[in-house]
């Protein structure tokens, strides 16, 4: 750059030769791309993401229960009858071995609820191998309509891109 007030070439914010000030140049109208503003997507989300596979975790249990007291009242007559059910109902046929398929059921139920609990309290509490399972649980969710594939779409949506797992790594406790 030239000094404007003695003509000398200048190296810096002012002229070494008479001491004026130099201008900033003015910056160019075309061919400066704009700084690009990037929210941090996880920090934001995080907390609504646990919380919401905690409440998930909850479903998945109470899911899991109600579809082995269906299966128990199906396996036995007159399981459900202190619920109500009248003892014999015309329709409904009773299985014997529903009752293994219930027990069945309730071991998947409880495992995965206590993972996506075990999720949600992970992402919460940003443990480092948090984001790892919240995205394999996510995986595994997509297949529940309506709920698990929401909550799933969500978590990959938030935690899966690369920058998203160096913003975890930067937030995460590693103690």
């Amino acid at each position: 750059m030239i000094c404007q007030a003695c003509g000398s070439p200048v190296e810096g914010a002012f002229c070494s030769k008479c001491g004026a000030p130099v201008p900033a140049p003015p910056l160019p109208v075309y061919g400066v791309p704009q700084p690009i503003m990037v929210a941090p997507r996880v920090q934001q989300h995080l907390q609504l993401l646990g919380i919401f596979w905690c409440v998930y975790g909850a479903y998945r249990a109470m899911q899991g229960i109600f579809a082995a007291l269906v299966l128990l009242g199906i396996s036995a007559p007159g399981f459900l009858s202190g619920f109500g059910v009248p003892r014999g109902l015309p329709f409904m046929q009773f299985f014997p071995w529903m009752s293994g398929l219930g027990a069945v059921v309730v071991v998947v139920s409880a495992i995965r609820a206590v993972l996506a609990i075990t999720a949600g309290v992970s992402l919460l509490m940003r443990k480092s191998w948090g984001r790892i399972l919240a995205i394999v649980i996510a995986i595994l969710a997509l297949l529940n309509i309506p709920f698990g594939t929401a909550l799933g779409i969500y978590t990959l949506w938030v935690l899966l891109p690369s920058a998203s797992g160096a913003e975890y790594d930067a937030i995460a406790d590693r103690s």
